[in-house]
């Protein structure tokens, strides 16, 4: 019989995604052609859109911040500069604070990634804040490699995020390809 934990976790998982297994380092997600290892503390939650193929909890004082993941099948979704400028173009930065910008190789992905603090307009079409969200951060990721792109994006208070920056940089190089 399996662990009440391990079964919830799979009852939990959004479709198209599982957790492999839950570890000190956090959990192992698997989605399509592509695996990487949650934060310790992040918890994968159902999926709120079908666009999301997984969605993670991140703790932190008061409303936890929330991690999507994106991934519209291969060669689709846009390209690395269209997705960063609309995720800029998601937040006012923060006087006299400009976003970072980082691009790495890891576990044969090429991955580009980017830290930017200040205010969250209200989203568009259902998605992101219905009003403005002052001291916030937006911490998002393109992934590319055989399959992708992915898109990896977590948002919420700075308060909750600026913490939890090097854990999703860390999540970042856990990534592997599982393409055959």
């Amino acid at each position: 019989m399996r662990h009440p934990a391990a079964l919830m976790l799979v009852i939990l998982c959004a479709v198209g995604c599982r957790s492999d297994s839950q570890s000190p380092a956090g959990a192992t997600v698997q989605i399509e052609r592509l695996r990487f290892v949650l934060p310790p503390g992040w918890h994968q939650v159902p999926a709120n859109s079908t666009m999301r193929v997984a969605q993670a909890s991140i703790p932190g004082p008061g409303t936890p911040a929330e991690l999507a993941v994106f991934h519209f099948g291969a060669g689709r979704g846009g390209d690395v500069e269209s997705n960063l400028e609309r995720w800029m173009n998601q937040i006012e930065p923060a006087p006299g604070d400009t976003p970072q910008r980082e691009t790495f190789d890891s576990g044969g992905l090429r991955i580009t990634w980017i830290d930017a603090r200040g205010t969250l307009k209200p989203g568009q079409m259902g998605m992101g804040p219905a009003v403005a969200q002052a001291d916030s951060r937006l911490l998002g990721a393109v992934i590319e490699g055989d399959g992708g792109p992915w898109f990896f994006k977590a948002t919420g208070a700075d308060a909750t995020l600026a913490p939890q920056r090097d854990a999703f940089v860390a999540m970042l190089k856990s990534l592997t390809s599982t393409a055959q």
